[in-house]
C-alpha cells in the first residue's frame, strides 16, 4: 500500500517567499508521490490549523517543509506516534535537518523522503514541549521576543537580530534559578539558561553540530559571563547554536533538570519560538519519541 503523505509547509520561510518557488517544490513532490497533497501556511493561515486538517487524513508520512520552528511543530503533533515525520529544509538555519543529514538541496531532500530510512531520534521536553535543537530562557528568550517585533515593523533577520541583543542587554536582569536533579539541588544566578536536545559540538569548526541526537541527554548551559559585551558574544553564538566551546559558561549533561523561577511564569524560547511556560520548568530528554526519515545510512549515534 503507497504511503499517504501530507505536506505543510511555511509559505513566510526563508526559500518559499515566492509563489514559483513555492510551485517548484510541489512539483518536485509530486514527482516522487503523485497523491500527496501540500498546505502552505502564511501569515493569515496558520501552521497548527494546516497540521490538524492534514493529521485528519491519517497520515503515514507527514513532511515539514520550513525553517526550525515549522519542523517543531509537525513533530509536536506525531512525536510518540507511528507517523513518519519528514524535513524539508526551507529556513534560515536549518539545525535539526542538517544534525538529521538531510540534504540542503530541496530536490535531493525530496527524493530523500521516498529512499530514506525512518528511524527514531531523541527529543527534549520541557513542561510537555518539546524541542528538537534547543530551549532556552532569560536573555536569549527576550531577544527572539524584540527580533519578531522589530520583523513586523519592516527590519530584516539578521540586522533586527543585532538591534534586539543590544536593547536587551541594555536592560537585562540576572536569573536567580534553583537546579533539582534526582541526587542534588544548587542554585545559580545567571542571565540566561540553555538546554540543548543531545551534546553541541564543534569539532574546530565554525559549524557546531551533535554528533549523536540518540544519546538520550541534554546539554546545559549556564553562561558565568556578566559583563555586556561578553553576555551579547555568548547571546548572539546561541541563536545559531555555537556554544559548545565558549569557556564562559558551566556546562552540565542530564537525562532531566526541574528548574525553578522566581515569577509563575516565564518566556521560554523553543526552536526559536517563544511561548509562555508556567514554573517549575521541567526539562527531560525524551529518548527515542520521534520517527524521522533519514539518510539510508544510519543516523549519528553515541559511540
Amino acid at each position: 500500500m503507497p504511503p499517504v503523505v501530507r505536506v505543510v509547509g511555511n509559505g513566510t520561510a526563508g526559500s518559499m517567499q515566492s509563489e514559483r518557488d513555492r510551485a517548484r517544490l510541489e512539483e518536485q513532490i509530486a514527482s516522487v508521490f503523485p497523491d500527496a497533497v501540500t498546505l502552505w501556511g502564511s501569515e493569515t493561515v496558520r501552521i497548527d490549523e494546516l497540521i490538524a486538517r492534514a493529521m485528519s487524513d491519517s497520515p503515514t508520512l507527514l513532511v515539514a517543509a520550513g525553517g526550525d520552528g515549522t519542523i517543531n511543530a509537525v513533530a509536536s503533533a506525531i512525536v510518540g506516534t507511528d507517523i513518519v515525520l519528514g524535513v524539508l529544509p526551507a529556513g534560515t538555519l536549518n539545525h535539526f535537518a542538517k544534525d538529521l543529514g538531510i540534504p540542503t538541496d530541496l530536490a535531493d531532500a525530496v527524493t530523500l523522503l521516498r529512499d530514506g530510512t525512518p528511524r527514531r531520534v531523541d527529543v527534549g521536553s520541557v513542561n510537555d514541549r518539546i524541542f528538537l535543537n534547543n530551549a532556552g530562557l532569560g536573555l536569549y528568550p527576550e531577544i527572539v521576543r524584540r527580533r519578531e517585533a522589530e520583523q513586523r515593523q519592516g527590519a530584516s533577520k539578521w540586522p533586527a537580530a543585532f538591534i534586539s541583543a543590544m536593547r536587551a542587554l541594555y536592560r537585562y536582569r540576572e536569573l536567580g534559578l534553583r537546579l533539582r536533579t534526582d541526587t542534588t539541588t544548587f542554585l545559580r544566578r545567571t542571565p540566561a539558561l540553555f538546554v540543548g536536545n543531545n551534546e553541541y559540538v564543534n569539532h574546530d569548526t565554525l559549524k557546531p553540530h551533535r554528533d549523536s541526537l540518540t544519546e538520550g541527554t541534554l546539554s546545559v548551559f549556564i553562561p558565568r559571563a556578566h559583563g555586556r559585551m561578553q553576555l551579547l558574544w555568548f547571546t548572539m553564538r546561541a541563536m545559531v547554536g555555537n556554544v559548545r566551546d565558549d569557556r564562559g559558561f558551566e556546562m552540565l549533561k542530564l537525562e532531566h533538570v526541574t528548574v525553578d523561577a522566581k515569577h509563575r511564569l516565564a518566556h521560554v524560547s523553543i526552536d526559536g519560538e517563544v511561548v509562555k511556560l508556567e514554573t517549575p520548568l521541567a526539562f527531560e530528554s525524551r529518548r527515542g519519541a520521534l520517527l524521522v526519515m533519514g539518510p539510508a545510512t544510519a543516523l549519528p549515534t553515541s559511540s
